[in-house]
């Protein structure tokens, strides 16, 4: 297989929530950020800071009609510096660990949460 020259990269996420304020606050708490909420194409959204220099995507809650949050279907991981520290925040919320902390050789560490609207998350810190 070649690879398509077409093919940037994944440049954008948007996490469906059923309420906006609940899932800032969880986000806030448990990935110790700031969300900046905003109106998108009619849609009340809270976005994730953009780092222009740094790897990964940026992306938004997400709230309106087109948003029903969900388990099934594509899993979003999250970089964090330490997936102990933010599940030890995660559970400060109530939050729900789906998946406990597991090595992937030669990789990192990944575990996976339900967040506050019932959304799977999966974070992933890198051995290096």
């Amino acid at each position: 297989m070649t690879q398509d020259s077409n093919f940037l990269g994944v440049g954008y996420f948007e996490i469906p929530v059923s309420d906006l304020d609940r899932a800032i606050t969880f986000y806030e708490h448990v990935l110790h950020t700031n969300l900046t909420r905003q109106l998108v194409d009619g849609f009340d959204m809270a976005l994730f800071p953009a780092l222009a220099d740094g790897p990964g995507a940026s992306g938004a809650l997400a709230k309106g009609e087109v948003y029903v949050p969900a388990k099934a279907g594509p899993i979003l991981y999250v970089t964090v510096p330490s997936i102990a520290v933010v599940l030890n925040r995660l559970s400060e919320v109530n939050g729900k660990v789906l998946l406990e902390p597991r090595d992937v050789p030669n990789q990192g560490i990944v575990a996976e949460f339900e967040d506050s609207e019932g959304n799977r998350v999966a974070l992933f810190q890198s051995f290096d």
